[in-house]
């Protein structure tokens, strides 16, 4: 039997809200990754079976590889279509943040989200939320966001109304997040949820081809280039880095997604404890980091610190605006030096 690890408060108020309401936005964060869209895509089935009208709206592009997910050729991305967007926001009488803890994660899509005067639900598992919904369900430690999602529909009894299509959507963001449940996976309660997902008729073992098989020949070509031309490896520290700049993105014809999960690569050489991955933008000046760490090494903290950013233990992410990625790697080379001692124990 599954554990209660919402509260039956919660349970209770986001049940009301989703049985009062009729029109339904769903909103995740920029560069939405596989949990931000599984767990968009689940709930948006499970409220469709409902009989709701619901829109899935992101703030910007996201990967190829979880375009296969049933409906995801409806997810309206904010910064192509904003006129469409807005309508559908100012008509939402209820809106859902998921997986994420605060606005800004939103960017520009923010601006409509905030003003709107529907009820809003946030349900999320990263530390610190905001509270800028009505009701927040948060727990940072579930293994995901789609973890979440199931565990409140299944809290409200709606299981029968979780196609397998909703079914495929909440096992692909919990995978992704957990790296195929490698990390962050240890709860039994996990393989409780996966069993039942099972249940509804998904083929995992599809799911996973679909979302880890289906890279393009360029990506492989720049996978190649990070592992033997930009890695630095600091065996004393323990810790790895790769920058890549917009020309050497250019170079291998890059598209949103493709270096998806190769942050983690670092961490199978012996000992390593962090690894760091900065990137430029395509489009703004600015440069995206992601930090994956082991066991207790702390890289949300790191995050926070020097990268105006935050997460998980073990997974976490910044940004650093308006500097060159010179400037970038010398404060890359600062956080290590500050957690030389943690690094080192």
């Amino acid at each position: 039997m599954l554990s209660q690890k919402i509260s039956y408060t919660e349970v209770a108020e986001a049940k009301r809200m989703f049985e009062a309401c009729r029109n339904v936005v769903i909103v995740s964060h920029i560069s939405a990754d596989g949990d931000a869209i599984g767990s968009s895509l689940g709930l948006y089935e499970y409220l469709k079976k409902k009989g709701k009208q619901v829109t899935v709206i992101v703030p910007n592009y996201f990967p190829d590889f979880l375009k296969w997910m049933t409906d995801a050729d409806k997810i309206i991305q904010y910064d192509r279509r904003r006129a469409m967007a807005k309508t559908y926001i100012t008509a939402a009488d209820l809106i859902v943040v998921l997986d994420l803890n605060e606005p800004t994660r939103l960017e520009e899509l923010a601006i409509p989200i905030t003003r709107s005067k529907a009820k809003k639900i946030m349900i999320d598992h990263h530390l610190h939320p905001q509270k800028f919904c009505d009701l927040t369900i948060s727990y940072p430690d579930a293994s995901s966001t789609s973890e979440l999602v199931f565990r409140l529909i299944d809290a409200i009894g709606g299981m029968s109304n979780l196609t397998k299509a909703g079914a495929e959507d909440l096992y692909a963001g919990m995978c992704t997040d957990t790296g195929k449940f490698t990390y962050g996976s240890n709860d039994p309660d996990l393989y409780i949820i996966l069993s039942e997902l099972l249940r509804k008729g998904i083929d995992k073992d599809k799911i996973n081809r679909l979302i880890y098989n289906n890279y393009t020949e360029a990506r492989f070509r720049l996978l190649g280039y990070i592992l033997s031309e930009k890695l630095q490896v600091f065996p004393d520290l323990h810790a790895t880095l790769f920058t890549l700049t917009r020309d050497e993105l250019n170079r291998f014809s890059y598209v949103k997604g493709d270096t998806e999960g190769v942050v983690n690569m670092p961490l199978e050489i012996k000992g390593t404890k962090l690894s760091i991955y900065m990137r430029e933008d395509m489009e703004h000046p600015r440069i995206f980091v992601s930090l994956r760490s082991v066991d207790d090494f702390p890289a949300n903290k790191v995050a926070a610190e020097f990268f105006n950013g935050g997460g998980h233990l073990n997974a976490a992410g910044g940004q650093l605006q308006n500097i060159s990625m010179d400037e970038a790697v010398e404060i890359a080379k600062k956080a290590l030096e500050a957690y030389e001692e943690k690094l080192k124990d």
